[in-house]
This record gives structure tokens, sequence and C-alpha cells, in this order.
């Protein structure tokens, strides 16, 4: 099967403290999205690219790709009212039978290993979603009140989620639902199992200053 990576980049800079798109800020001289595409073409250079961004900022991207000399290929659509629409916008640019993985944009740290184990896994069993185990305390809030519970019933979920394109797709021809937050949430809606695989911990997503800073110190670590 073909395996596709949907990035999906919808963010703007508001945590950020700036006007400038998250995704578009520099870490070691290049914007967060290039270096996030750059991981899925050096896991597989034949992987199939699609980029799902904002209306607003293609014009922004194209610039950028010609500024860096950015010459990877991949396919440009526009984003929805919000993640879900953005996911079913960019499968609409999936040739099938395929591997599907969807990405957050600002991860841009995943690791080779952790993309072949979701491909891998999402190939045999048809889903795979990357989760870290829980390292800290952890505490359930409802109705005002909390409550310690296990941190070891709980795990902190990662991009990419891969899954074949029949069950993808499939999953995508339902209506939005506020509950649905992320595509593994939409998958098991309709029934189906979620296979999880370990992630990186440097697979952090970028939302905040503090990330920045900590993306450009794994970024040196890594030359």
């Amino acid at each position: 099967m073909h395996r596709y990576a949907i990035i999906v980049a919808g963010g703007s800079g508001t945590r950020m403290g700036g006007e400038i798109p998250k995704q578009f800020l520099e870490v070691k001289g290049l914007p967060i999205l290039m270096h996030t595409l750059n991981a899925f073409f050096n896991f597989d250079s034949t992987i199939r690219l699609v980029l799902v961004l904002p209306a607003n900022q293609m014009e922004h991207w194209r610039k950028l790709c010609e500024q860096h000399n950015f010459t990877i290929k991949h396919h440009l659509t526009t984003g929805g009212e919000n993640r879900f629409n953005s996911v079913k916008n960019g499968l609409a640019l999936v040739d099938t039978p395929a591997l599907i993985g969807i990405h957050d944009g600002v991860r841009p740290l995943v690791s080779e290993d952790t993309l072949k184990r979701c491909y891998d896994e999402a190939n045999n069993k048809g889903n795979a979603i990357p989760v870290l185990d829980a390292f800290e305390s952890v505490r359930l809030t409802q109705d005002k009140t909390s409550k310690a519970i296990d941190r070891n019933t709980v795990k902190l979920v990662q991009t990419p989620q891969v899954f074949q394109s029949d069950i993808l797709l499939k999953a995508y021809e339902q209506d939005f639902d506020p509950l649905f937050t992320d595509d593994a949430s939409v998958v098991e809606s309709m029934g189906e199992s979620i296979h999880l695989v370990e992630g990186n911990r440097e697979n952090i997503k970028i939302t905040t200053p503090s990330d920045l800073v900590l993306a450009e110190a794994y970024m040196t670590i890594d030359c």
C-alpha cells in the first residue's frame, strides 16, 4: 500500500505571543513545518505528503519554500473550520488503498523509529497511535473535585496516528462530534479498537515559547 502523511497545520501565533503562525517560526534556520516534512521524507522518500493549511497562509508558505529552496514534493489543500474538517479535506487527495498517517505540523521531532512503528503496526493491525507513559502524578477532576488515579493506567498520546485507508475514510463519513479530540477518537467511535505503539519523548507539540526553546535544544543535541 502507498504511504501517506497528512500534515495538519492550522495554528496561529496566539500562545507564542506573536503574530507569526507557530508552524512558520524558525528553529535552527528553518520553519518548524519544513522540519516536520523533512522528518517524513527522511523516513521514506516515497511517502506522499499532503499539507493542510488555512487558505490565508498558503501564499506565505509558497514564499517560504522559495526563500529556503525547499523542494520536497507535497500537495497543498485548504483547512476547514476545525481539525476534523481539515483532515477530511486532506483525505480527498488520497489514492487508495493506502496507509494514512495524520500528523501535527508542529511536531517536527518525531523519530524515524516512531514512524516505523506506527506504519508497520497499522499495516498489520489496521491502525496505530504513538503514546508515552505518564511520568508525573495524575488526578481526575469532576464536579469541582479531584482524585488521584494510577498513572500506569494513563498514556500520553502523540502523532502521527496511522490507519488503513478503508477504516479512516469510513470514519470520516461521520458527522463532526465535539468529542472527537483526535483521529483515533473518530475511528474508535465506529467500534474499532485502537492499537498503541511506543512514541518518542522528543516528539513534542510546539505551542509555547518554552516548547520552542526545548525543540531547539533537542535539534542541537541531534547535531
